[in-house]
């Protein structure tokens, strides 16, 4: 029989899968993707910074994406102990306030190893942090308002973790306005992709309470709104490359940009249907993105 979820009594020995499943590895994806792409617009040189690359990389993932995982299922484990009772908190395999003390723990390590990378990478990763708490949290609980809690996961997943990457390979110093400018950009289009993921607990949201965009405007609108703040974004990107003397990789970027409409197109005629299948694609699609418009700053940078 497993503990219940308000016992306190701390275990003999945490089970280790649990403590990874809190944490969420398949999360970890989109702050390192992120990270990396933060890593290549800087144009340095990686001979020599391999363990710099690898401190950011579990920066970015295990550690910053991770305490906002275990933050959140912390202060959600009363709404999953009735949605998602396997939870780790909830079915009791993490028992007492060992959720609470995790988020607390990985907390602590976040900052030491941002501390070890320099003082921007820091100022990074602790504004990462206080989004993480706050988007979950009381008594902000970003995550209650679709507007600011998918901005605030959106600006901590792709901004923020850009910025880390660049700042990490620079040494800890601060990177240039071009790439701040693209890690924002990245980051309001971020936004819609959060959007997307709201799309598969529009009931449970409604009931609990919860004011996601899919439940403040209906379905459809802000199947729109979501299409709309991912695309506007990439057309600055497109428009500032150009201007920065890098037609291919704007070019590139606008056949990328290109792909998304079209299956923006079928999306919208059933948005509740296929946002996932969205998901699956039109993010990858999004992201690789990311990923050109980098190496067109990194050419600069050269």
């Amino acid at each position: 029989m497993s503990r219940p979820v308000s016992s306190l009594a701390a275990p003999a020995r945490l089970p280790p899968g649990a403590v990874v499943e809190l944490l969420k590895p398949i999360t970890w994806f989109p702050p390192m993707w992120a990270f990396a792409c933060g890593v290549v617009s800087s144009g340095v040189p990686l001979e020599g910074r391999w363990g710099l690359l690898l401190a950011g990389v579990v920066l970015a993932g295990p550690l910053l994406c991770g305490t906002s995982q275990a933050v959140n299922d912390w202060f959600d484990r009363h709404v999953d102990a009735i949605n998602e009772p396997q939870r780790p908190i909830p079915s009791g395999r993490i028992p007492g306030r060992w959720g609470l003390y995790i988020a607390l723990i990985w907390t602590h390590l976040s900052v030491v190893v941002a501390a070890s990378l320099g003082t921007w990478v820091l100022w990074a990763a602790s504004v990462g942090l206080l989004l993480a708490w706050a988007y979950s949290a009381p008594p902000l609980r970003l995550k209650q308002n679709g507007w600011w809690g998918n901005a605030a996961v959106g600006f901590s997943y792709e901004g923020l973790a850009w910025v880390t990457g660049a700042a990490v390979i620079l040494g800890g110093a601060l990177p240039d306005t071009r790439i701040l400018t693209l890690a924002v950009l990245y980051s309001i289009g971020a936004h819609g992709i959060m959007t997307l993921n709201d799309f598969k607990a529009i009931e449970g949201d409604r009931r609990m309470g919860v004011r996601s965009l899919p439940v403040q405007l209906g379905v459809r609108r802000s199947a729109w709104v979501a299409c709309v703040i991912m695309a506007l974004p990439q057309v600055a990107v497109i428009a500032l490359l150009a201007l920065w003397g890098q037609p291919l990789h704007a070019a590139a970027v606008g056949l990328v940009l290109a792909t998304q409409l079209a299956l923006m197109v079928r999306f919208l005629q059933d948005p509740l249907a296929r946002a996932t299948w969205y998901s699956a694609l039109g993010v990858t699609v999004y992201v690789t993105g990311m990923m050109i418009s980098a190496f067109a700053l990194r050419g600069l940078a050269l």
